[in-house]
């Protein structure tokens, strides 16, 4: 009898992610979208503090319900994600002005050190793009939990048209390597590089005692 080759819990977890993203998309698409909230949710370990953590999906809910008291859903559909208080934002905007005071809006939300403004002036994507996004995102996390020389839960992964946004707390070998797993992923046009870098020995002052 064949040998059944084990399936890590983050396989399983990234494989039930693109499951559930995949759903939420086909039964509906919200205007404004709070980013990190799904991801959260099979990130085991964090490279940021606990209080930027925090910081984050406080950023994300307050900007997002800013964003729809202010501008309402028929102006722009924004997805804001935060990392480390760097925000990006992704989607359509009615026109530059409207672009232009999103950034304005964000930016005055508290804690927020960085906006870095992805949206395009056009309209909303297609049903089939928003699902051809998913999947991407989904292929991508869980070719980064297969790869062996990175952490997954380092990164953070947008798609959006077919661009792929990464994000984290990573080394430049890290960076290179998750930026070469996006552009192999079937489906990606384009990857934007939204790091933060660090140094080989602050990654392994992070790790455990034991890990090193």
């Amino acid at each position: 009898m064949k040998a059944v080759k084990p399936v890590s819990l983050q396989r399983i977890a990234a494989s039930a992610l693109v499951l559930a993203a995949l759903g939420a998309t086909l039964s509906a698409c919200a205007p404004l979208v709070v980013g990190g909230a799904a991801v959260g949710a099979m990130v085991a370990v964090d490279r940021r503090t606990s209080g930027a953590q925090l910081d984050d999906q406080g950023i994300e809910l307050r900007a997002s319900n800013r964003l729809k008291d202010e501008l309402g859903d028929a102006r722009a559909r924004v997805a804001v994600t935060s990392y480390n208080r760097r925000v990006l934002l992704t989607g359509e905007a009615a026109s530059e002005a409207v672009k232009t005071q999103i950034t304005q809006i964000v930016s005055g939300v508290d804690n927020v050190r960085e906006v870095i403004n992805e949206l395009g002036v056009t309209s909303s994507p297609s049903f089939k793009e928003r699902a051809t996004d998913t999947l991407i995102t989904g292929r991508l996390k869980a070719a980064l939990v297969d790869a062996k020389d990175l952490s997954a839960s380092a990164f953070k992964v947008v798609t959006e048209r077919g661009t792929v946004y990464l994000m984290g707390r990573v080394t430049q070998r890290e960076a290179d390597r998750a930026t070469e797993l996006a552009r192999f992923t079937p489906g990606v046009t384009r990857v934007v590089r939204v790091f933060e870098t660090i140094t080989e020995q602050e990654l392994a002052n992070m790790q455990p005692e034991s890990a090193r």
